[in-house]
């Protein structure tokens, strides 16, 4: 099956499991519970789950798939997988239950060992971007009165201009802010979902992203390959690169979305240490 094959059926998967999660999410009819991690998940979730499995698994049947909301198979029998989806069906679970409309679907075709698609769809912003290698990355919109692909790239950078750093809405600012070098300046851009603050930074509406805490490889699958289609990148907290399915566990270490590779990152941002 042709790459154009497989990023068009992320794309009408991504779309039909938003048309789903609205239903949801206009009449509040969905139900929460705590995962073992004390992150939500919410019927809106596995309903999403449910449609994506049944997409890929019927148009793609030899491709694997690994879901947040599924888990995975021991790494002994996952490793040598050449390729394989990551879904999120939902990022930004929590901005969905308050209402807020950051939260997406997260596609991703993973092979040999790297994000070659990727796929994020914002149904409650009407937004959905997607990137293949080579191809490039897009922003998709469709209302009444735009309906609009266009390519789209990270910012340009020439001293001096602050640094756009996109930070959660709730984000305790201070947490983030040990980590940057005070000898730049930074105005910060405020979005919810993880996935949709690293599309921010791949159509230059942002210029950094720094994630402290537990996430998996599914949040940053889709806009790992949507980030470096439009020229940015994701590294870990020490500057190296993120790395998929190759450990037992699915956890990412802490993590970096970068824009312009010209701004001098390895100067603005402290390298740290993070156990995982």
């Amino acid at each position: 099956m042709s790459d154009e094959k497989l990023l068009n059926i992320a794309l009408n998967s991504a779309k039909k499991a938003g048309v789903e999660v609205m239903k949801y999410y206009r009449d509040k009819s969905f139900t929460a519970v705590l995962k073992e991690d004390e992150s939500p998940v919410t019927s809106a979730d596995i309903a999403a789950n449910d449609i994506l499995m049944d997409c890929l698994q019927t148009l793609t049947p030899n491709i694997p798939i690994i879901s947040e909301e599924v888990g995975a198979l021991p790494l002994a029998q996952r490793k040598n997988w050449e390729r394989y989806w990551l879904l999120d069906p939902i990022d930004g679970t929590g901005e969905f239950m308050i209402g807020s409309g950051d939260f997406a679907v997260n596609i991703a075709l993973i092979e040999n060992g790297w994000p070659s698609i990727g796929v994020i769809h914002a149904p409650d912003h009407h937004l959905t971007y997607y990137a293949q290698n080579n191809l490039g990355a897009f922003k998709e919109c469709n209302t009444q009165k735009n309906n609009s692909s266009h390519q789209i790239h990270v910012a340009t950078y020439q001293e001096p201009r602050n640094i756009k750093i996109a930070i959660s809405k709730r984000q305790r600012t201070e947490l983030m802010e040990q980590y940057l070098n005070k000898d730049f300046e930074f105005d910060h851009v405020a979005l919810g979902s993880c996935s949709l603050k690293n599309c921010l930074i791949a159509e230059g509406e942002a210029d950094c992203y720094l994630r402290i805490g537990v996430t998996g490889e599914w949040d940053t699958g889709a806009s790992q390959c949507i980030l470096e289609q439009a020229g940015g990148t994701i590294i870990d907290s020490e500057f190296n690169p993120l790395s998929y399915n190759k450990r037992e566990s699915l956890l990412n270490p802490d993590f970096l979305s970068l824009g312009n590779q010209n701004i001098p990152w390895e100067k603005v941002i402290k390298a740290h240490r993070k156990v995982y």
